[in-house]
């Protein structure tokens, strides 16, 4: 009983803020929700059934986040979903949907009205198909939210939540999962060049299809606020360089990264004035690795090739587990394990999305998109 009023209470108090429709010059947005894959999920996969689910939730992860306690994040510390939210001023990334749906509906409607929601999982593509069984795909993250926008509105009524909706953020990165799995296809399948040309055009087709879908979803559901991330330089992560007899990173999986995040800009420039109201930054995570890899020094890196934590050649063979070899320097190293970024990595790429250098976001950053009206 005391649990139930104490609920009410906090909605209704939900209610009176979101009721005053005004946004302080400066203030953070409403609420965040994240969608993507296992660079921005905070704890997700904990909750899938499964041996082959990708998980986070043992040591040496986390060793940097407060406590020192593996979350689920696949990171040393915090993610790029944290440090977006902590440039939009949230505290950190909202909670995983899993870690609130599972038990009552009550903390999840009270995250997704005073914070946001993350829906991310490691593993999952843009297609239903990628890694099928042991991830949660968009589509199935799309779902998620569209079932806790109606819990919400159950709860304070859709005027308030399409109000709270607008002018919330975003989140969304995904993708590389989807070419990692096509180019072990295609490794496997032992395509000619030209085969593989035509292999990636059908892939391209589907992906843009699919995201195209998600955005003009996202927009019917409320969205107005879309902070995208493009897929960045898969080709040199620990697990891709590893299997380089030199360590070099992949020029197949870097073509095709670049490739893709081309067709996407000029998806999102085509689909956007369709969609009246929808502003959206477009984060050059392919470039801004890039650049890092090109001068590390620059941002304190002193290794931009092997995996903090893992083990075998460049810690690219396993993945960071509690007997595998951990660095001391962690914020010296680009990648945290054989294939995210670490902590360092995530917090200087979160910054230059949100008001750094204009090349790295497109037309506007995510400061201006929060911001925006």
């Amino acid at each position: 009983m005391e649990g139930r009023l104490r609920l009410q209470l906090c909605l209704a108090m939900c209610v009176q803020v979101l009721a005053v429709g005004t946004v302080v010059a400066g203030a953070r947005p409403p609420a965040m929700y994240v969608f993507g894959s296992s660079i921005v999920d905070v704890g997700n996969n904990n909750y899938l059934p499964g041996t082959a689910v990708a998980r986070a939730n043992r040591p040496y992860n986390g060793i940097d986040f407060p406590g020192s306690i593996p979350t689920g994040r696949f990171s040393n510390g915090y993610n790029t979903a944290d440090y977006v939210a902590k440039n939009m001023g949230f505290v950190l990334s909202p909670p995983a949907y899993l870690s609130l749906a599972l038990n009552s509906t009550g903390p999840l409607v009270l995250a997704a009205l005073s914070s946001g929601v993350n829906y991310a999982s490691g593993g999952a593509g843009i297609l239903d198909s990628t890694n099928a069984g042991s991830t949660i795909p968009l589509s199935k993250q799309l779902e998620y939210f569209n079932a806790t926008k109606a819990k919400m509105v159950t709860a304070v009524g859709a005027p308030a939540v399409n109000a709270l909706l607008s002018r919330s953020i975003f989140l969304v990165n995904i993708g590389n999962n989807d070419f990692y799995v096509f180019a072990a296809a295609e490794l496997a399948r032992n395509r000619s060049a030209e085969e593989q040309r035509s292999d990636a055009a059908a892939l391209y087709a589907s992906l843009l299809s699919n995201y195209s879908a998600t955005i003009t979803e996202l927009y019917a559901m409320g969205t107005r606020k879309l902070a995208i991330m493009n897929v960045w330089q898969l080709g040199c992560v620990p697990a891709v360089r590893v299997l380089s007899p030199a360590g070099a990173c992949s020029g197949l999986l870097n073509q095709l990264a670049s490739g893709f995040n081309g067709a996407l800009r000029s998806l999102l420039a085509g689909l956007a004035p369709k969609l009246p109201g929808l502003a959206y930054s477009l984060a050059d995570s392919f470039g801004f690795t890039q650049d890092t890899l090109a001068d590390p020094a620059a941002a304190g890196f002193t290794d931009i090739a092997g995996a903090c934590c893992g083990s075998g050649r460049g810690g690219g063979e396993a993945e960071c587990a509690p007997n595998a070899t951990l660095c001391a320097d962690r914020d010296r190293h680009v990648f945290w394990d054989r294939a995210h970024p670490s902590q360092r990595m995530a917090f200087l790429a979160a910054q230059a999305f949100y008001d750094g250098p204009a090349k790295y976001t497109s037309p506007i950053n995510f400061m201006q998109l929060a911001q925006s009206s």
